[in-house]
């Protein structure tokens, strides 16, 4: 049984890269025996790992049909950004009431470590890690495992959206030391224990880059059907 289910486990963690770097077209059908060769498993475990990616909003299931990969539009992108403000957002606030004094001190050194690292040549997959490990750590500070869960699910999803508007921003020179600015302004709002504050901060931090999204998915659209322009 701890076999079978370490066998799932690794399908999983290897479908949901796939998933969340759209290795399946946005909307396309999902060939469970072209995975089942690809990745030297049979079909049962490669279902019951499928099935745990619907569940998590990376895939869709259609009955009758099979599985599909996610749909990719402005619409859809929005939805998720309006969840990962819902989310940032309530954390904050618990952050600002529950997050210890030497813990908010440990992130604030972190932030200062780092720094340096944000510069507008940065490489954009380092620029992401940071920012979502520093988001992620403020999310523990709520308190709420559930928030930290719902937290990491969004970011898997919207990722390659995200990476592609960091690209396009560092292509046309925009300055991305904003995002550690931004991130500075956020944690002083919860040093002060200022939820109010660290609440509004928060929305337009994730605000101001929800703007981009329609972009976003256009240019994922250009790489994901013509990779080679």
């Amino acid at each position: 049984m701890a076999k079978s289910e370490s066998n799932v486990d690794r399908l999983y963690d290897a479908l949901r890269r796939m998933a969340s770097d759209f290795a399946f077209k946005p909307d396309a059908r999902i060939n469970e025996s072209a995975l089942a060769t690809e990745l030297n498993a049979s079909r049962t475990p490669i279902r019951e790992a499928l099935n745990r990616l619907v569940a998590e909003g990376f895939l869709t299931f259609q009955s009758g049909r099979g599985f599909f990969c996610r749909s990719l539009s402005p619409e859809l992108v929005m939805d998720l950004y309006e969840a990962r403000v819902a989310v940032e957002v309530e954390a904050v606030r618990l952050a600002c009431t529950r997050g210890s004094d030497a813990a908010i001190a440990a992130l604030t050194q972190e932030l200062d470590e780092i720094a340096p690292d944000y510069t507008p040549d940065a490489d954009p997959e380092q620029l992401l890690a940071m920012d979502e490990r520093f988001h992620g750590q403020l999310c523990q500070l709520s308190g709420n495992a559930e928030l930290c869960r719902m937290l990491a699910n969004l970011n898997d999803r919207i990722r390659y959206l995200r990476l592609i508007d960091l690209r396009r921003l560092r292509e046309t020179a925009s300055d991305s030391t904003t995002m550690i600015s931004a991130h500075r302004r956020i944690l002083d709002a919860v040093a002060a224990r200022d939820a109010e504050e660290a609440a509004a901060r928060m929305r337009a931090h994730i605000e101001r880059r929800r703007e981009g999204a329609t972009q976003a998915v256009r240019d994922a659209y250009a790489q994901l059907y013509v990779p080679d322009l």
